[in-house]
């Protein structure tokens, strides 16, 4: 059993939080391997993966797992994810360093008389201790950036692992499109099997002929080697619901019993998910972030242009005991270098950011109005599916019966036979590509869509 709990809230950004997840009995240990803390920190809001009430959130590993548990998992021990964290550490430590001011430069010079007319005299010094004034004109747009750098770097974490909560439970999808899938070959080919072993015997018996048989062996090979190329591929998406699980090859991840495949999705209105995409989807509001950094920052490379200056305090002594204070002022003179090269990339860079932001928005709504024609479009395919099914059934029932009676022959029955299996595997294909489609309108706008109950966590 893990159980979350969302006993530290961020305050900077309404609905993301801490949960303290607790994984029992999914890795397998290894002394070589490092094994992951008990407590990690989500950027992603639980609300864009569950359903359930945020204050407290479990996943019971012994009766399987389903889509959404398979996002919760994922969020936690997916390997890319932690080295994507990583870049929370090197934006919080540029932070730090915008917060840190130039030390101030301290000097000390002694000069030893050595020889000549050494008469009254005698070593001298010269001690100076100064600071630039000018790092504190950039000091407060620098430290703005980094706090908007590092906001900006928190969200596209947050993004990242929405993806991977989000591709985590496509994955459920498919083992189980592809395990329905197996099934139906598997029954099919069990069938054909068996009607071949009956007609070798007929035709031993001199009941049938060398051509009924040639017809249901090799409906039979057929059949078969759909059924092996199936396996094939449930094997492979087995096998990537695991790496992204961040689960060893050999453990058998077991899925939950009862989920079936929906054969309708009602998606929401295009414009309810356009209206606040800007502000919903991590991404943008992490481009967001990262312009205001980068507009910070060109105001900091704009007030670099002041020239630098320094100012120390000195006293000193001469060879001859004559003791001197002052001051010294150091300018930079801006002839040439006006920080204009600075200025005219960083303008660029946030120029870049601008378009990205707009770019991307602009395919978030194409993918929307994409992702929602596509539902629109699988609806309507296994809708005609479903009428076609029972037809099909029909006419291998209609075949069956003519065979038996002498008034069809064998290959056109299990030609129907053939049809009909195509049919079903094709049906539990759409109700895959539906799911397919669902999961891409939800990483397009960015929402967490429910949907068929029965993939659902109890």
């Amino acid at each position: 059993m893990m159980r979350f709990s969302n006993s530290n809230r961020h305050c900077w950004l309404p609905g993301i939080f801490s949960i303290s997840i607790f994984i029992a009995g999914l890795r397998a240990e290894s002394p070589l391997q490092a094994v992951p803390s008990i407590e990690t920190i989500l950027r992603v809001p639980a609300s864009h993966f569950q359903r359930q009430s945020p204050e407290q959130l479990s996943v019971n590993l012994r009766r399987g797992i389903g889509p959404d548990d398979a996002a919760t998992i994922a969020l936690y021990s997916n390997p890319a994810l932690r080295a994507i964290r990583d870049r929370r550490g090197l934006a919080a430590a540029q932070l730090i360093q915008a917060g840190i001011l130039p030390n101030p430069v301290v000097s000390y010079a002694r000069d030893f008389v050595t020889g000549g007319s050494t008469a009254g005299t005698r070593d001298g010094y010269t001690f100076s201790a100064g600071w630039e004034l000018s790092a504190l004109i950039p000091f407060l747009p620098k430290q703005t950036a980094a706090r908007k750098n590092f906001q900006s770097v928190d969200l596209d974490v947050a993004w990242q692992e929405w993806q991977i909560a989000v591709n985590a439970r496509t994955a459920v999808y498919r083992v189980l499109g592809l395990d329905a899938q197996v099934g139906r070959a598997r029954e099919a080919t069990s069938g054909l099997e068996h009607s071949a072993e009956a007609m070798r015997k007929a035709v031993d018996a001199h009941e049938k002929t060398v051509l009924d048989l040639s017809a249901v062996e090799s409906a039979s090979q057929d059949s078969r080697a759909t059924m092996l190329g199936l396996e094939q591929e449930f094997e492979k998406q087995r096998l990537g619901l695991n790496k992204i699980l961040g689960a060893e090859p050999e453990i058998k991840i077991e899925l939950r019993a009862g989920m079936t495949l929906p054969t309708h999705l009602e998606p929401p209105a295009e414009r309810e998910l356009i209206s606040d995409l800007e502000s919903r989807r991590l991404d943008l509001l992490g481009l967001q972030r990262g312009y205001e950094s980068q507009d910070a920052t060109v105001r900091a490379a704009i007030l670099a242009q002041f020239p630098k200056m320094s100012v120390a305090f000195t006293k000193a002594t001469d060879t001859t005991n004559v003791q001197t204070t002052g001051f010294n002022i150091a300018v930079d003179v801006p002839i040439f270098d006006r920080n204009q090269g600075v200025i005219a990339t960083e303008r660029a860079t946030r120029q870049r950011l601008r378009d990205e932001h707009n770019q991307r928005a602009f395919e978030a709504r194409s993918d929307i109005a994409t992702a929602i024609a596509d539902i629109r479009s699988l609806d309507r395919q296994i809708a005609a599916a479903e009428e076609a099914l029972p037809l099909l059934e029909k006419l291998v029932s209609s075949a069956q019966t003519a065979v038996e009676q002498r008034n069809a022959d064998v290959l056109s029955y299990y030609t129907a036979r053939s049809n009909l299996l195509q049919k079903r595997i094709q049906m539990i294909k759409l109700q895959e590509q539906l799911l397919e489609a669902h999961t891409a309108l939800e990483i397009a706008s960015g929402r967490y869509l429910p949907m068929n109950r029965a993939l659902q966590p109890k």
